[in-house]
């Protein structure tokens, strides 16, 4: 585990971290984070009951779950944290961000691969939810509150439920402007009234 990469992350991707020691002691995500990686170490090793125990207790104190055979890659941040679950074939690349209340949620109950991979740099908003053995590209955002169901390309964002696609993905500082999503239903109507209005002016002609 490098400690040192993991605490930088933690302020370079909250803000409101002001101190080492806020830091160590104050960020259950991180903690979530540090637990889970000798949990996957003995998952590895076939020390299953053991793995399970730690992921257990790690749940308890810091309200995040995540199972011991998931695979998680380098710099990754579970902000707040408390509600977060992530099943046991999921996989997440370097750089991925989320937030509380997310949901990387399998969908069969089939022994093989059966819950989301996220990309690196990937953000995923506060009370998300993926279900299923899909891909979510590299440096897309999913919108807090959706539900994703199928692939989500590189650089995209998706939100809504079902999540609908929308334009761009973030990287760098913006993994933090995941308040700037389009408004799809917005966008609709302005289609639907659009449509209206020609129609009318269709109409008058005759």
């Amino acid at each position: 585990m490098n400690f040192s990469e993991d605490i930088k992350t933690v302020f370079q991707k909250d803000p409101a971290a002001r101190s080492l020691p806020e830091v160590l002691f104050c960020y259950p995500g991180l903690h979530a984070v540090w637990l889970y990686r000798p949990a996957h170490w003995l998952w590895g090793r076939g020390w299953f009951f053991a793995a399970r125990l730690l992921s257990h207790a790690a749940r308890f104190l810091t309200g995040v779950e995540i199972h011991p055979g998931a695979k998680i890659g380098r710099r990754f941040f579970i902000d707040h944290g408390m509600g977060v679950v992530i099943g046991e074939t999921a996989e997440i690349g370097d750089d991925a961000l989320i937030y509380q209340g997310v949901v990387l949620g399998g969908i069969s109950t089939e022994h093989k691969k059966r819950h989301p991979t996220l990309g690196n740099g990937v953000v995923v908003g506060a009370g998300a939810v993926i279900l299923g053995a899909i891909n979510i590209g590299d440096r897309s955002r999913i919108g807090a509150g959706s539900v994703v169901l199928k692939d989500v390309p590189p650089d995209t964002t998706v939100f809504g439920i079902p999540a609908h696609s929308g334009r761009g993905g973030a990287a760098g500082r913006a993994q933090l402007d995941h308040n700037k999503l389009p408004d799809y239903c917005a966008e609709e109507m302005r289609r639907v009234q659009q449509q209206i209005e020609d129609m009318k002016k269709e109409l008058a002609k005759r």
